[in-house]
């Protein structure tokens, strides 16, 4: 199966700034986070990327794109619809090909020499079906992510078939009903916000919004809807990236991102010297939080589960 499109949305009323920050990426070159992510996409070979946003964004959106303004095309999410309508918008687009889909307010920094994208365009294309990348992800980031329930494929390291999909579930819920064996004991395979589609794939997003608009429901259709019905229509499989996501449509979660690629780039020794003169400036703050950090480490070992709840 061969994948040479992706579409990105970035059209949520709440969130269609966010890919125009900037950050300096692990090389130290001064990006926007559009650019950003359109590299990624690019670095795994697809030729026609799709962004879909919101109405009278556009103008910011090429500016931020900056040199790779010529392979993005733009699609406009008329109405806030949620996010399986924004995916919808670029079936068009698709045509009936597999597709690369990524969020517009997640970097991804990768901990081998090929890109988290790359990774999961391997295996998706090799096994010709549709992948949701994952990673490990701690009970307390649930309300950030959808999360996923599966069993091991054999033969295959870190790649699950998927049984079961749920969109930010609570701690109770994914205890309950979304566990996956071998993860540690509090911890789910929550979405990396990088997914391949299928034709079939996109038919199953097609059906949620319909069935949306058909009830009129105030409740908008997420993707995550749309795949929880997908393993009763085809193959559905989730792949444990090696990397990492870094959600920065959150609080501080620019500056997390800012310090993961800081961190693992040429400009580490002197990032860690900056850092390590701004706690030298509040070593009593300093002082507090590590005796707060022992504290609930001594809870965390005392709990049944591990989880420290």
């Amino acid at each position: 199966m061969k994948i040479r499109k992706a579409v990105i949305t970035a059209a949520a009323p709440d969130q269609s700034t966010i890919p125009l920050q900037r950050l300096v990426d692990r090389d130290g070159q001064d990006k926007t986070a559009l650019q950003s992510i359109v590299e990624e996409t690019l670095s795994a070979g697809i030729e026609e990327i799709c962004l879909v946003i919101a109405p009278g964004s556009e103008d910011s959106f090429r500016k931020a794109a900056g040199p790779h303004i010529g392979c993005l095309q733009f699609v406009v999410q008329s109405q806030p619809q949620g996010y399986a309508h924004a995916v919808a918008q670029g079936r068009d687009f698709a045509d009936g090909e597999p597709i690369l889909h990524l969020v517009g307010d997640h970097l991804y920094l990768s901990q081998t020499h090929q890109t988290c994208a790359r990774q999961l365009i391997d295996v998706a294309s090799d096994l010709g079906s549709s992948v949701s990348a994952v990673q490990a992800t701690r009970e307390s980031r649930l309300p950030y992510f959808g999360v996923v329930a599966g069993t091991h494929v054999p033969r295959h390291s870190d790649l699950y078939e998927v049984s079961r999909v749920v969109e930010k579930p609570t701690p109770t819920q994914a205890e309950q009903e979304l566990v996956t064996a071998g993860l540690r004991s509090g911890h789910y395979l929550g979405f990396f916000g990088m997914h391949v589609l299928t034709a079939d794939a996109m038919d199953a997003v097609d059906a949620v919004v319909a069935e949306q608009n058909a009830e009129s429901s105030a409740k908008k259709a997420t993707l995550s809807d749309a795949l929880a019905t997908l393993p009763t229509r085809s193959r559905y499989l989730a792949y444990r990236v090696q990397g990492n996501r870094y959600n920065i449509g959150v609080k501080y979660g620019m500056l997390v991102a800012q310090l993961a690629f800081g961190l693992s780039g040429t400009d580490r020794d002197q990032i860690l010297t900056e850092m390590v003169e701004l706690l030298a400036q509040h070593p009593g703050r300093i002082a507090d939080m590590a005796g707060k950090s022992d504290t609930s480490d001594g809870q965390a070992a005392g709990a049944p589960d591990g989880s420290g709840n």
